[in-house]
């Protein structure tokens, strides 16, 4: 057997597995801690936070006609003395937040 053959084949293999574990890397999108966090730092941006939370299981979202697969959260605020809770929705391929909404008591 030919080792040139054998190296090239070698190579071929390796870098056709490469392709694969990066596309299917690539097809997860982001993790319900990575949404979180992209919760967060919005949220920051308008005021210290006191609490959070998501599920870690994705759930379908109907928007505007248009179906999401989304990770569902929470954000609590404090602000002048009074606390402020919000439910957000992230999209679970993108991290783009398609809803807020503030929860009343």
């Amino acid at each position: 057997m030919n080792w040139k053959k054998v190296a090239i084949a070698a190579g071929v293999g390796a870098l056709a597995g490469y392709v694969v574990k990066e596309q299917v890397a690539n097809k997860q999108g982001v993790t319900p801690e990575k949404a979180l966090k992209i919760a967060k730092e919005a949220f920051k941006k308008q005021g210290p936070i006191s609490g959070s939370w998501i599920y870690m299981k994705p759930e379908e979202l109907n928007k505007n006609g248009i179906n999401y697969d989304v990770y569902r959260g929470g954000i609590s605020k404090n602000q002048d003395g009074e606390t402020s809770q919000y439910e957000f929705f992230i999209d679970s391929e993108t991290g783009t937040i398609i809803d807020v909404t503030e929860q009343t008591a």
